[in-house]
């Protein structure tokens, strides 16, 4: 027993001791109220990717003030990634039951249920390994995103951020290469199908949409009255405005650079939205 007793102890110091290594080495996501970073983990990730198979890794990445976003997109993005929202602090306790109940049911892990605030933290820090350990660190990120800044400015910097093709990276660069017009102008339509294609925007292509994402895009188009989106805030204009990326960077440590923020107010929500986030289609529906 002795022994059981001191192995117990071991595994407790070893966990504590990593907590507060995790604790005193995660970023300082306070930066991020007034800046938008330059480029991510995940764009990283990318170009390196990329130069392995012999290309440049060059890529698209403009950066927009929230304002500037349609509201369609707005709302379609919610009901693909995150319909609850507004109802949880960034970890959706719901939404992991159901993971895990279907989960069960198959006898696999398949089923997602990161929140939007998580996929930030992923994507802005982090790689798409599911080890345990960068698991626990994605949580102790998404914790001090939703702690520091608000719901508006984790859903601004997540739609500037996110991946949406080959390299093509935010609401803008997207609308500008699928659509040629700006985010502001997306329509309900197109941003059911930009919606549609976050959740593997590396096969399902905007560009030459497949049954797979028009049944998708069907979907969130009937959902989209039933959401609402962070309102525009005011914050103080930042000295700069960030310019397009052309080209993968050589250093990891970019400077993050401030983005131009617009005032004009938008109607706060009324109430939290409670559906669920977008499921798969059925075998039938999809090609």
């Amino acid at each position: 027993m002795r022994r059981v007793g001191r192995v117990v102890a071991a595994i407790a110091a070893f966990g504590f001791g990593y907590l507060a290594f995790l604790y005193l080495t995660l970023p300082d996501v306070r930066l991020l109220r007034t800046e938008n970073p330059k480029s991510t983990a995940f764009m990283y990730l990318r170009v390196r990717e990329a130069r392995a198979e012999g290309r440049d890794g060059r890529y698209e990445h403009r950066p927009v003030p929230y304002s500037r976003i349609s509201p369609h997109l707005k709302r379609a993005v919610l009901v693909a990634e995150d319909a609850g929202f507004w109802g949880h602090e960034g970890i959706d306790l719901e939404e992991i039951k159901k993971s895990l109940e279907a989960d069960w049911e198959r006898g696999s892990l398949m089923r997602g249920a990161s929140t939007i605030t998580q996929q930030l933290a992923k994507n802005l820090y982090l790689s798409p390994s599911r080890i345990p350990t960068r698991k626990l660190t994605e949580l102790y990120i998404t914790r001090r995103l939703e702690h520091e800044l608000s719901k508006t400015r984790i859903f601004d910097l997540y739609l500037n951020n996110i991946e949406w093709g080959d390299g093509i990276w935010g609401a803008e660069a997207a609308a500008q290469a699928y659509f040629n017009i700006p985010a502001s102008a997306v329509n309900p339509d197109q941003a059911a199908l930009m919606a549609g294609a976050i959740i593997n925007p590396r096969l399902l292509n905007i560009a030459k949409p497949n049954g797979r994402l028009r049944a998708r895009q069907r979907l969130i188009r009937a959902r989209m009255g039933y959401v609402t989106p962070p309102p525009i805030v005011a914050v103080p204009p930042p000295a700069d405005s960030p310019a397009p990326v052309q080209s993968a960077p050589e250093e990891p440590e970019a400077e993050p650079t401030p983005p131009p923020e617009e005032t004009e107010p938008e109607p706060a929500p009324s109430e939290p939205s409670t559906t669920s986030p977008v499921a798969e289609p059925s075998p039938e529906s999809k090609n």
